[in-house]
């Protein structure tokens, strides 16, 4: 793996790692909070204040058997009196967690709901309220049933019946009705045992489970991802090595990826790049290939006039001028080239003039019949558009000579070449149209290309095929196009658009 799936799978992980530990975090606190802030096992509201003032005020003044009395005959809000012996004062059950809450709000600042009172015998009782959820659960055996079965003059056992009519359970048999009775301390609510049970014990450890579990996705979450990023990177890093090496071949359009992205148009974007180098490298070769074999026929007819010149001296006027016809035909290609390269290179940098395309048209249709006459063919020249163009007058009107003569040379004995103008409002259109053969179908593209000849091309026509190429360069250097279609009549249509001054 390389240091790009690192940085990407470290980024993606302390991005997952972060939220893990901040929602986990918010889990544990919002726990821990929870545990801390249960219910208070202690009544405090101003009804339980008014029952203990009203059991203070009784055991200070009336002793343990008023306040009995009192605790028993209360039907609600009933007061629990806790000994210094731990007993409460009609047997009920108390817990140690209630006991211990008692005994911090008496020793606070503030001891609302809890009071310490010496009865007049000397002995100290803690009174409190037990919360609504204990009051149920928390009672023994009917205390008062009991004291009624005692022989205690003067109770009677109707009225105290518990509040919700439940029958208490009855006593275990070999134990004692009161576990406090026992001296043993009372047992602790089973968890679940009821709607009063105490919420079950936080645990530390519960949080880290979840947690664990979540890094260990996002783990997982982050070598995917990065391995997901990293791969066409790879491959990108793979294709580049291979280019250098001269391994232009395709290799991310023949299996483009499902569900293409940024990275998938960057692999068929470097598909289409080593395409077109390896289209100019192509052309390159031909170009290479074409020159020499153009070069190559003249020298050799060059070579053959001067042996013949040699081996018959009385030819030697006829072989100077056939020597004399190959070396303007070399110049012509040599000068062609040289003016492909230069407009291919942009080294044309004359200055910019403003010019009128009529004009120009006239002076090149004018020469062109000229030179069509003596070859048994006709040029007419139809349309009266005219515009001011701005650039180079003497490489354009060399660009749409090298059109019409091209229109000239394929074009049948007795044939005709329109020139025709059109103007629109972006653009002046300069159509040439002869009645020669025609271009295939598929070369309509090509022929603009050096040293490019039609498969319908006459052998016996003159010429290097760098005509039209240069024509495209110029033309393309003018900021217009060039396009060639073939005519539902018969023959080739070549069209020029220049965009106007005022465009």
């Amino acid at each position: 793996m390389g240091r790009l799936f690192w940085k990407f799978f470290f980024s993606i992980l302390l991005a997952q790692v972060a939220a893990t530990a901040a929602i986990g975090g918010a889990v544990w606190l919002k726990a821990r909070a929870a545990a801390e802030a249960r219910p208070s096992d202690i009544e405090t509201g101003p009804p339980a204040e008014m029952s203990i003032e009203s059991a203070a005020a009784t055991l200070a003044f009336g002793g343990t058997d008023g306040l009995r009395q009192l605790l028993e005959n209360m039907p609600r809000h009933r007061v629990y009196a806790v000994g210094d012996d731990g007993k409460e004062l009609l047997g009920r059950i108390t817990t140690p967690s209630m006991l211990s809450e008692a005994q911090k709000m008496l020793a606070s600042p503030d001891p609302r709901g809890v009071r310490q009172v010496t009865a007049p015998d000397g002995q100290r009782y803690l009174l409190f309220l037990p919360s609504r959820r204990h009051q149920g659960t928390l009672d023994a055996p009917d205390s008062r049933t009991l004291l009624a079965g005692s022989g205690i003059p003067g109770l009677d056992p109707r009225p105290f019946r518990r509040p919700d009519n439940r029958r208490p359970a009855a006593p275990p048999p070999d134990g004692p009705a009161n576990p406090h009775a026992a001296g043993q301390p009372p047992p602790e609510p089973p968890p679940g045992a009821g709607a009063g049970a105490p919420p079950p014990r936080f645990r530390p450890l519960t949080p880290f489970i979840p947690i664990g579990a979540a890094v260990l996705a996002s783990l997982l979450f982050a070598a995917l991802l990065a391995w997901y990023f990293a791969r066409p990177i790879r491959a990108l890093r793979q294709a580049f090595d291979a280019a250098a090496s001269g391994d232009l071949a395709p290799r991310f359009t023949a299996k483009p990826r499902a569900g293409g992205d940024e990275l998938t148009t960057l692999g068929r974007d470097f598909d289409r790049m080593t395409g077109r180098l390896r289209a100019l490298l192509d052309g390159q070769k031909n170009l290479l290939h074409d020159v020499s074999h153009e070069l190559r026929s003249p020298l050799a007819r060059l070579q053959a006039a001067i042996g013949l010149a040699h081996q018959q001296p009385e030819k030697t006027a006829a072989s100077m001028e056939r020597i004399e016809r190959e070396s303007v035909r070399m110049d012509k290609l040599v000068g062609e080239l040289l003016t492909l390269s230069r407009l291919e290179a942009g080294a044309f940098d004359a200055p910019k003039q403003e010019f009128s395309i009529g004009e120009l048209l006239d002076d090149i249709v004018q020469d062109a019949k000229f030179e069509a006459a003596s070859n048994g063919r006709e040029v007419h020249f139809s349309g009266t558009a005219d515009a001011q163009l701005t650039g180079q007058p003497e490489l354009l009107a060399s660009a749409v000579e090298n059109v019409v003569r091209n229109a000239i040379k394929h074009s049948p004995a007795g044939g005709k070449v329109e020139v025709e103008t059109v103007l629109d409002a972006r653009f002046i259109r300069i159509r040439v149209m002869d009645s020669g053969p025609g271009v295939a179908q598929e070369d309509l593209g090509k022929i603009f290309q050096p040293f490019y000849r039609s498969s319908n091309t006459e052998k016996d026509v003159d010429g290097h095929g760098l005509g039209l190429a240069i024509a495209q360069q110029v033309i393309q250097q003018h900021g217009g196009r060039i396009a060639a279609a073939n005519r539902s009549g018969g023959g080739l249509c070549v069209e020029l658009s220049l965009p106007l001054l005022s465009a």
